[in-house]
């Protein structure tokens, strides 16, 4: 019994708290929403094995099913288990589901302990690489420069920044963007914490605001500006920043 609930105890709770996170709203701060049917669907699964697998008789998954031959008929087959050593292959195997066990067990308590919350500021400036990483295809250029861009983020206008051939062609765009600071050249850095799949592939994206008004670093802030050609390279000028509260949605995906 000590081994199933180990075991299936602990993916019952995990996947429990996966169905939980998607009816509150806050599995988004964990994987990307175009994926929550995929992982809310294999936690109902989850939950179904979990429950079948109690339909088995305790014992029933480590019968070693060899055959007793000849064996007298007061062959003990309790005892003879009792006698008989363990095998380097049970041993492995105990093992296994106790560190696996204790590892969802971990996960789920931490997932219970600690509040979802949005990945820092801080980590955003550890996985800069220096360079603008490239969230869209050329596609995103080509758009931007037909003047389609209501739908864009900080993500979106990152890759422009970055593959721009022609700045000048984007001079004069009125933009409104939100994302906190980070510090930055000659005002701070807008920036959004872009997600693929999941928080583990998180990506800041981050573009250059010129302006003497400087939030303190990590405030939350809607910037209403212009954007300008310097010399080549495109930037923000704003006209307003307002702080705001983290919205609800902080990443980009």
């Amino acid at each position: 019994m000590w081994f199933r609930m180990l075991g299936v105890g602990a993916v019952a709770l995990i996947s429990a708290l996966t169905i939980a996170l998607a009816v509150t709203g806050r599995l988004g701060l964990y994987i990307n929403p175009e994926s929550s049917w995929f992982a809310v669907s294999m936690a109902a699964l989850a939950l179904v094995g979990c429950a079948i697998s109690f339909v088995l008789p305790l014992g029933a998954a480590e019968d070693h099913g060899h055959d007793h031959g000849d064996a007298p008929a007061d062959h003990d087959h309790h005892d003879h288990h009792e006698r008989s050593p363990r095998t380097p292959r049970q041993v492995v195997g105990t093992a296994a589901t106790v560190a696996g066990g204790a590892l969802a067990l971990g996960l789920a308590g931490t997932m219970l302990v600690v509040p979802p919350a949005t990945l820092s500021a801080e980590l955003a400036a550890s996985r800069t690489t220096g360079s603008a990483p490239l969230f869209q295809n050329a596609d995103t250029v080509a758009l931007a420069i037909t003047g389609d861009t209501a739908s864009f983020g900080i993500g979106d206008w990152a890759s422009v920044f970055a593959t721009a051939t022609d700045p000048e062609v984007f001079d004069g765009t009125e933009i409104s963007l939100t994302g906190f600071v980070a510090p930055g050249q000659q005002g701070f850095a807008l920036t959004r914490l872009i997600i693929t799949h999941c928080v583990i592939d998180a990506q800041p994206a981050s573009l250059p605001v010129a302006t003497d008004d400087i939030p303190r670093k990590g405030q939350w802030v809607t910037v209403t500006g212009t954007i300008r050609d310097v010399d080549g390279q495109l930037q923000v000028t704003a006209a307003s920043v307002e702080q705001i509260d983290e919205p609800k949605d902080p990443y980009e995906f």
